[in-house]
């Protein structure tokens, strides 16, 4: 196939971008390359049997954006360029509104006026594919999980404008008739990720020998996914997916942050220890919580495993060693990454 990946460059488009390339797509990644995009993240994938190609660009440029997809000739474009992190939706909303819901406005207007000037079975063929998270979805109680017909009820900003790009995504299927396909996803963790989420913040801190901030009680429940299986899941719900559904995939991992930090400290123990001869557990550090900090998220993704025979490779615990030994062993990578986004006034 020949795919538009926006977000291309960040952490779970880069990861698309490797597993497309290897079964031999063309692939051109659009990326605004802002703090959580980095050329660094393409730079390891090779050009066979597929190939990619990079174009650094804006969501919020409608025209620059209508001119890609008439250019590109593409049989599908996937959505995966979002402002990401909660906490930087709380304190500036704007850059979340623009990229999430206007940026998303612009791809869906452009991806429809490329699909009506295609052939019927060129027509028949193109997708569009909205990558969205469990979060649009609000909180859990202690019981039960979220699912394809489970309400929106989002509870910051970030997820409201990401529901809102859903409600877009699936408003261009029921009015204009594109062949859109929506999925939502729990958190995902794996190798090459911005070192501001949970699993790669809290190493990064620990290898500075900085203090390990937990929000609140450390209490807060999320469902882990592997991105590597959260990729496959994509892939099937682009090939396999029925124009106007969607599908979660969930990693059937649930662990409170505070858990997640400590098994983050035990490897770090074994690999990486302190030269103080204290344990990483140690720098743990309760903060103020996050506002609207939502309390469990868990999927429930019995759809996508019937009808798209999603499966899941991937166990927690091996995973999250996995990432920890890549981080370790990727130093200059870190070190890019957050040079260059402090050069741009990114990271504080």
């Amino acid at each position: 196939m020949k795919i538009l990946l926006t977000g291309g460059a960040g952490f779970i488009g880069s990861s698309l971008v490797e597993m497309t390339v290897a079964q031999g797509w063309d692939v051109t990644v659009l990326d605004a390359l802002t703090y959580a995009g980095h050329v660094e993240n393409l730079e390891s994938i090779p050009q066979s049997p597929g190939r990619w190609n990079l174009i650094e660009a804006d969501l919020r440029d409608a025209a620059r954006v209508a001119q890609i997809i008439q250019d590109g000739k593409f049989d599908a474009v996937l959505n995966l360029a979002a402002e990401s992190h909660v906490d930087r939706s709380i304190t500036g909303p704007s850059a979340f509104i623009e990229t999430n819901i206007l940026g998303v406005f612009n791809l869906l207007r452009s991806s429809l006026d490329y699909w009506k000037s295609l052939d019927e079975s060129a027509q028949k063929k193109f997708r569009y594919l909205q990558v969205s998270t469990d979060e649009v979805y609000g909180s859990l109680g202690p019981t039960g999980k979220f699912s394809e017909t489970t309400p929106m009820a989002p509870n910051s900003p970030y997820s409201a404008s990401k529901a809102s790009g859903d409600l877009l995504t699936r408003a261009w299927f029921h009015t204009y008739g594109l062949p859109t396909i929506t999925t939502n996803c729990s958190n995902n963790y794996g190798p090459r990720q911005f070192p501001e989420k949970l699993i790669p913040h809290m190493i990064h801190c620990a290898l500075t020998d900085r203090p390990l901030p937990v929000y609140g009680d450390g209490a807060n429940v999320r469902d882990w996914i592997h991105v590597k299986d959260h990729c496959q899941g994509i892939l099937l719900a682009l090939e396999k997916g029925k124009p106007g559904e969607t599908y979660c995939f969930g990693g059937d991992a649930e662990r409170d942050n505070l858990k997640v930090v400590r098994a983050i400290c035990e490897i770090l123990d074994r690999h990486a220890p302190k030269k103080n001869g204290k344990k990483h557990s140690d720098s743990i550090q309760f903060v103020t919580d996050r506002p609207g900090h939502d309390r469990r998220y868990a999927i429930d993704d019995s759809r996508a495993m019937k009808e798209l025979g999603f499966r899941r490779n991937f166990q927690f615990e091996s995973g999250l060693e996995d990432t920890v030994l890549w981080y370790l062993n990727h130093g200059a990578w870190r070190e890019a990454v957050l040079k260059s986004k402090a050069q741009k006034g990114k990271v504080g």
